[in-house]
């Protein structure tokens, strides 16, 4: 008589797990591919994330976003795999140095296909990368990438500018040696 009301209540939370979570799967296997540059990573990745997130759906707040907890729930295991396999990646300010001296802004391209630009994005330093993706190609909040990526919003504001920057020169730059013209500000 005991088991009854477990299994009911185990039910309920999968039912609700399933409408909450697994719409988002697409959404986060694109993100996985882009930060583990390979398929496999990213199943392994996204498997990860669902599973974590299945055993702490307890604590998410139905109705909230649900696509930005599964996003930070990725992250966070994303980082322990890169800690736990020693690969621990160093960030220095290089990359931050190199973004500030980019002083001229070039208007966007016009006629650049999506592989030209992914390709660009490639590019460009990871941090920049991840709040790029995250913001123009996921439609995150300033706050939920902060969240997810667990630095202040103005990091967040700041990165994305600079990313920005950065991306509008590669793709100006490719431009160039492409011959297409350049669209106005």
């Amino acid at each position: 008589m005991f088991k009854r009301p477990r299994q009911d209540e185990r039910a309920r939370e999968w039912s609700a797990f399933e409408r909450e979570a697994v719409p988002h799967m697409d959404h986060l296997f694109r993100i996985a591919k882009w930060l583990m540059r390979d398929r496999v990573e990213a199943e392994d990745l996204v498997q990860e994330t669902f599973v974590q997130a299945l055993q702490s759906f307890h604590r998410y707040e139905q109705g909230t976003n649900a696509r930005a907890w599964l996003v930070t729930i990725m992250y966070r295991a994303r980082g322990k795999r890169l800690r736990s396999g020693n690969r621990l990646r160093l960030v220095s300010d290089v990359d931050e140095r190199i973004a500030e001296t980019v002083a001229f802004e070039p208007p966007t391209p016009q006629g650049i296909n999506d592989e030209e630009v992914l390709r660009a994005l490639e590019r460009l330093p990871s941090q920049f990368q991840e709040v790029v993706v995250l913001s123009d190609v996921e439609d995150f909040t300033y706050k939920e990438i902060a969240e997810t990526m667990d630095v202040p919003i103005g990091t967040v504001m700041s990165r994305l500018s600079r990313g920005r920057k950065l991306l509008r020169a590669e793709l100006s730059r490719y431009a160039n040696e492409q011959g297409i013209r350049s669209v106005g500000k």
